[in-house]
This record gives structure tokens, sequence and C-alpha cells, in this order.
């Protein structure tokens, strides 16, 4: 099951103190000012946590799947997230280990 919105400022609620109303606001606040950051083209980091980064995807060529016709998708930016090393090793366990910790054999 996905974590929601409500749910969001339901533990901001019970763990913070705020009114429901205070926990509301300041969880929009917090997801304007990250709405505002991606839409200025900037990254945004979060130790800890994550990164979430604006990539530039250029025109390119496409196929229409129904038709076969030809056609160009438009430039655009889209949003990538990539999780710190930390929330990796809480996700996976103590067990985990990160690329650099692997040992690559010598051939």
């Amino acid at each position: 099951m996905a974590l929601t919105k409500d749910d969001i400022i339901d533990s901001i609620y019970n763990n913070c103190g705020y009114s429901k109303t205070k926990s509301f606001e300041l969880f929009k606040s917090i997801l304007e000012t990250i709405k505002k950051t991606l839409e200025s083209n900037e990254d945004i980091l979060i130790s800890g946590f994550g990164k979430f980064r604006v990539n530039e995807k250029h025109a390119r060529k496409g196929r229409n799947p129904a038709t076969g016709n030809d056609l160009t998708l438009r430039a655009r930016r889209t949003v990538t997230f990539r999780c710190s090393p930390s929330l990796r090793t809480k996700m996976n366990g103590s067990n985990y280990k990160t690329r650099e910790q692997y040992q690559r054999p010598h051939t």
C-alpha cells in the first residue's frame, strides 16, 4: 500500500503536536517549495534520503505504435530520484553492500 498525502499529514499531526490544519499547511508549504525548485530547473538534495534531479530530454524521432507513422517527440524535462546510500542500506538490511564495497576479481 502506498503512503498517501493524508498519511503524511497524520504523521505530522501525531508526531509533532501541530493541529490538523497546521500539519496540512506545513506539508503543503514543503511540497510547494519542492515544486518551485524543480520548476526552476534546480536539483533537490535531502541528506540521508536522496536526490531529485531534473533531466533535460532532447527532441527525438519516434513512431506511433498504432499506425506506424514517424513523428517527432518534443523536448521535455523529467524528474528522477536517486536514494542515498544510507536509505538504500536501511531498505535492504545491514547485509547489503554498496557498489564500492564489492571487490571485483582480477582477470
